[in-house]
């Protein structure tokens, strides 16, 4: 089952990025991808900040925004408990916030699958008993 596909930050700046060496084989799994495309301002602002050294990337980035290429999944405190939650038990990794907001969204709107560069992270992160992220092929 799925609602949609969630996507990290890693993707979104290789797409963006064209000297990122994963930069091809992000654009490619992009474009196999028909669901719609889903994430949190976590991952956003992270990728804003890494891509601070090219404002057209980030352009970019705020273009998927607004034309809809990219949804927001929306947080409010409400979601605050359930994210330190899943911080405090994948603390030994460490689970990042943009991570926890993702993990947290796809627990809530029962999405199981993610466009991540991060496969170690997010092959271990559960979604609840025996149920785990599908990784989209990059």
């Amino acid at each position: 089952m799925s609602r949609g596909v969630l996507v990290d930050a890693g993707p979104l700046i290789a797409i963006l990025n064209r000297r990122d060496r994963d930069h091809a084989a992000c654009v490619a799994a992009l474009k196999r991808l028909k669901s719609p495309l889903l994430t949190t301002w976590m991952p956003i602002t992270e990728a804003m900040h890494l891509l601070g050294f090219s404002r057209p990337a980030q352009d970019g980035l705020m273009a998927f925004v607004e034309r809809g290429a990219l949804r927001l999944l929306p947080l409010d405190e409400g979601d605050v408990e359930g994210i330190r939650e899943l911080m405090d038990r994948y603390a030994d990794l460490p689970m990042d916030f943009a991570d926890a907001s993702l993990v947290h969204a796809a627990i809530r709107e029962r999405i199981n699958e993610i466009f991540t560069l991060d496969r170690a992270d997010f092959s271990v992160y559960r979604l609840g008993p025996r149920r785990s992220f599908r990784v989209v092929a990059v």
